[in-house]
């Protein structure tokens, strides 16, 4: 090799320049054709080795053939270049050094960026896993890049600087405290993230509710920095990572594992309406194939407790009776503990609630069988269609405020020509009718 190029010297002797641009132009097909080579063979093996691993399928190596292996090749021409270049004849010591330094920084900033690459690849091959929701480790390759990148970063300015990498990282000692507040959000998303994944607090899927970040819907992404959350209005919200260990917020997961979601609603009952009940409205209530054993098992206690008033001579006003609106509340509690959408394992309760202004609230609390929300919610207006329908049988109505329209309302009246004789609409207020002396 040394031999040829000395005669391809004294060949070009008389052309002095000619000699530096035959051999850097042959440094520069070389280096061309190791790339090329280098492409061939890593397609090659590589291929043949995805088909081994996880990483295998069309998808995956075509990403690792376009992303992962061109960017390897590259280094191949690089580092040619590099130890090639003091070979070139007549060029300035200058220009090679700064050469040889590009050729290095471009080697190092390609690995980081094949690698990074990598990673990537990874990520979404661990996120086709049926558990990957669970503990997903987009986070942790997240800061790995990271460190990656300024590692590689300080590696470049030493090279361009020509100073040592190990006196630059032992310099920038003194900036620790300067570091740690550059990547405070970093530092704590990382600490969220760790916690996140090893509690499980939160996985992807998940339904959340976090009025302080107007966030209420599915997790869709976790990542370093972020929470990606698509809430039921399709909107996205992006929760930051730390948010998630230091405010509070509600989690939906247990109630879906848990196969019941919770009813807990009232009917607002006018007080009014509750009375005792006659004899005959008893039997009436026979009809009833779920009162049948409330009304043998009260008729029961009643006849025992009222039976030992009256060896004493009480009045009857202190006789226990049953009243409509006890007997409504056993009728929903039956008519729930038949009913096939409520989960009959979890808690089921009719109660009665304070009384307010708005009437006297008899509270639903129980749990269905289906967590989907399309059929709870069908689940629990079926159930509430049914209670106020049946309602009035028992002698009960709702308390409902009324209107503050007028109770009069005349229609138009148009005289011969067409128009309006009168106001379209007169508004009166109802007046209360007249008593025998005339008087209202």
């Amino acid at each position: 090799m040394q031999s040829q190029l000395e005669r391809l010297n004294d060949a070009l002797a008389p052309y002095p320049w000619a000699y530096t641009v035959t051999v850097l132009a042959g440094l520069l097909l070389l280096a061309w054709l190791a790339n090329f080579l280098t492409k061939r063979i890593l397609l090659r093996g590589l291929g043949q080795l995805l088909q081994r691993t996880a990483l295998g399928g069309a998808q995956h190596d075509q990403q690792v053939r376009l992303q992962v292996i061109p960017r390897l090749a590259n280094v191949v021409p690089a580092l040619v270049i590099s130890a090639g270049i003091s070979l070139v004849p007549d060029l300035p010591p200058q220009l090679v050094g700064v050469v040889k330094a590009l050729c290095q920084v471009f080697v190092v900033v390609t690995i980081a960026l094949a690698v990074s690459k990598v990673l990537d690849a990874i990520n979404r091959t661990y996120e086709r896993r049926p558990d990957a929701h669970n503990r997903p480790i987009k986070g942790y390759f997240q800061v790995a890049k990271i460190i990656m990148f300024v590692l590689v970063g300080i590696s470049v300015v030493a090279t361009l600087i020509g100073a040592e990498f190990l006196h630059i990282v032992t310099g920038l000692g003194a900036m620790t405290a300067v570091l740690l507040l550059i990547f405070q959000d970093t530092i704590l998303s990382l600490v969220a993230s760790v916690q996140i994944s090893n509690d499980g607090r939160v996985r992807i899927g998940d339904w959340i509710e976090m009025p302080s970040q107007d966030a209420d819907g599915d997790v869709i992404d976790i990542a370093l920095h972020t929470i990606t959350v698509r809430n039921w209005d399709r909107t996205v919200t992006t929760v930051p990572t730390k948010k998630l260990v230091s405010d509070a917020f509600k989690n939906w997961r247990q109630m879906s594992e848990g196969g019941g979601r919770r009813i807990k609603r009232a009917l607002h009952l006018d007080q009014r309406s509750v009375r005792f009940l006659e004899p005959d409205e008893i039997a009436r209530f026979r009809r009833f194939n779920l009162l049948d054993d409330y009304l043998d098992r009260k008729e029961q206690e009643l006849r025992e407790w009222n039976a030992t008033l009256a060896g004493r001579g009480a009045e009857p006003v202190n006789h226990r009776r049953v009243t409509n609106l006890g007997t409504f509340r056993a009728y929903v509690e039956h008519y729930l503990r038949h009913h096939s959408g409520i989960n009959q394992e979890l808690t089921l309760l009719v109660r009665q609630l304070q009384p307010t202004e708005a009437g006297l609230p008899l509270e639903i609390y129980c749990f269905t069988a289906d967590t989907r929300w399309a059929v709870y919610e069908g689940i629990q207006s079926d159930i509430f269609d049914h209670l106020l329908a049946i309602l009035p049988e028992f002698g009960l109505s709702v308390f409902q405020a009324h209107s503050d329209a007028a109770v009069e309302v005349r229609l138009r009246q148009l005289d011969g020509d067409g128009d309006a004789a009168r106001p379209a609409r007169a508004f009166a207020p109802a007046q209360p009718p007249l008593d025998a002396a005339g008087d209202r």
